[in-house]
């Protein structure tokens, strides 16, 4: 009797995902392009803690917080990203530009595995192109710009997938109320909350992944308040 193939590796998965999916034409409509670097690596040591955790326990992803003086979305954890310059070679010439200039990492350390499809921002009337990556070579990072941001970090994505670290965030609002994924990140800098946009990207990857374990989605974390 022949043997189970081996599970597919992390980073097989995400491969394998950018592939299927694929990415809408660039002359889509919606909105001024923008991307994101979905960035993940492997931790340098695997707490026991993450063991029962198979393929994501060694997992990594690259965020950073905004800046809580920023007029847009101040204090919000994101992935490194921004508009498309003239000069940029697409999403993902666009996408390793900004996470070098955010967070001072070396493109030439992180190999593109593909493109998600493209997420219209209404309110914001962007278009956005999330660039998944594999941090082959990891690089040091830092808060390159302070009037940017406060801190960049590499959330472990065992961390993000433990239900007691998940719920819901809830904006209510002239009688009408908008719910989303919420995770909680546990991190030298303090703890930060992932919602809104990037909440939505890690929520809907982990989901197609099947990597996404039960968690309460009727449990609020309450939205910090800037000054």
């Amino acid at each position: 009797m022949p043997a189970e193939p081996e599970p597919l590796t992390a980073r097989a998965q995400l491969h394998a995902l950018a592939a299927a999916v694929g990415a809408p034409p660039p002359e889509a409509a919606g909105g001024r392009p923008a991307a994101v670097l979905m960035l993940f690596g492997e931790l340098d040591s695997v707490p026991s803690r993450y063991e029962a955790r198979a393929v994501s326990r060694d997992l990594d992803v690259l965020l950073l917080a905004r800046a809580a003086t920023l007029r847009s979305h101040p204090g919000q954890v994101a992935f490194p990203g921004g508009r498309l310059d003239p000069g940029d070679d697409g999403a993902v010439g666009a996408a390793l530009r900004e996470a070098q200039e955010e967070t001072g990492l070396d493109p030439a350390g992180v190999d593109v595995l593909g493109a998600l499809p493209d997420v219209v921002l209404e309110y914001s009337m962007h278009l956005v192109t999330p660039v998944l990556g594999w941090w082959s070579t990891p690089s040091p990072i830092r808060v390159v710009d302070e009037a940017e941001s406060s801190a960049v970090f590499r959330a472990p994505v065992a961390d993000l997938l433990d239900p007691a670290n998940r719920g819901s965030t809830v904006i209510r609002r002239d009688g009408a109320e908008w719910r989303g994924p919420g995770f909680l990140v546990h991190q030298e800098t303090g703890e930060h909350l992932v919602w809104g946009f990037t909440g939505m990207l890690l929520n809907g990857l982990f989901d197609r992944l099947g990597w996404t374990e039960p968690w309460d989605a009727e449990h609020e974390l309450p939205l910090p308040v800037f000054d």
